[in-house]
């Protein structure tokens, strides 16, 4: 399983980068290749504020549609808008191409409660 070392995770598999105090926001590897072929993904407007543990979209596979739940709480400050025409870059490339928002954090001490990639690899192998 591809979990790169750079990340943290939630336990409901988003992942969370840091760039310069804002965060980009993605799910995982493992919840991609759980979902099936991603055909559909709903995001969230610039400008609109997430919070931390409740759903900010929501993703479609030929299998099951998945809510998206927000790792950390802030304002939306930037929107991958190419998931809209090619929701496949989810399973084709869910680290890169795939990241979903970028969020400006209203509470940036809320990334503390996030895993490493070594214990998010514990919590998916079990």
């Amino acid at each position: 399983m591809n979990t790169p070392k750079e990340l943290k995770y939630s336990e409901e598999h988003e992942w969370v980068k840091d760039e310069d105090g804002k965060y980009r926001i993605g799910i995982t590897h493992f919840a991609q290749s759980e979902l099936g072929d991603i055909v559909f993904v709903e995001l969230p407007e610039e400008g609109d504020d997430i919070t931390a543990g409740e759903p900010f979209g929501s993703v479609e596979s030929v299998k099951t549609v998945s809510e998206l739940y927000a790792p950390i709480s802030g304002k939306v400050v930037e929107v991958n808008e190419e998931l809209e025409d090619s929701p496949e870059f989810v399973n084709e490339s869910p680290y890169e191409q795939a990241w979903m928002i970028v969020v400006e954090p209203s509470d940036a001490s809320e990334l503390d409660s996030l895993m490493s990639a070594e214990e998010y690899d514990k919590m998916t192998i079990e």
